[in-house]
């Protein structure tokens, strides 16, 4: 088998203009209706955040790479010391619709990248489908939705 890393790649299309979808990925104040319960700035280029996640108790070091307006968001975040970039493109599509594509790479292809793999995945459909939900319907499928993960870290 030849090593590699390991790449996530998820898709969906949500029926809002690449305008709406990128304002609700790089300001903080609506990605807490969705994905983060608390941020340190908005998403701009090399600027390093800190971000919490409703279900944790801890902040998650963020450094921002390359913006393009409505377009294009990428960062990087720490997995087990190890250094992630996150793709977003945002790309229009018929009836004002934009087809969001999340890539994630970078993790080894071993035991530990394969957990990451499948975990990071779900994540992935799961920070689309808030996304969307938040969008389209003014809901937060997020609110509560992982509190048994607390818990389980705890215990």
């Amino acid at each position: 088998m030849k090593d590699y890393a390991l790449t996530i790649i998820a898709k969906l299309q949500i029926s809002k203009p690449p305008h709406d979808v990128y304002e609700a990925i790089a300001d903080p104040e609506k990605m807490k209706n969705y994905f983060i319960a608390a941020s340190t700035g908005l998403m701009e280029e090399a600027k390093h955040l800190s971000w919490r996640f409703p279900e944790f108790d801890m902040d998650v070091p963020v450094r921002v790479g390359k913006m393009e307006r409505h377009s294009y968001i990428s960062y990087y975040w720490d997995n087990a010391d190890k250094e992630l970039l996150v793709e977003m493109t945002l790309e229009h599509r018929d009836s004002n619709a934009t087809l969001v594509t999340v890539t994630e790479k970078g993790m080894d292809n071993n035991e530990a990248g394969i957990k990451w793999l499948k975990s990071n995945t779900e994540g992935w459909a799961n920070f689309l489908a808030c996304l969307k939900a938040y969008l389209e319907y003014g809901i937060n499928l997020r609110k509560g939705a992982f509190d048994f993960m607390r818990q389980e870290v705890a215990g």
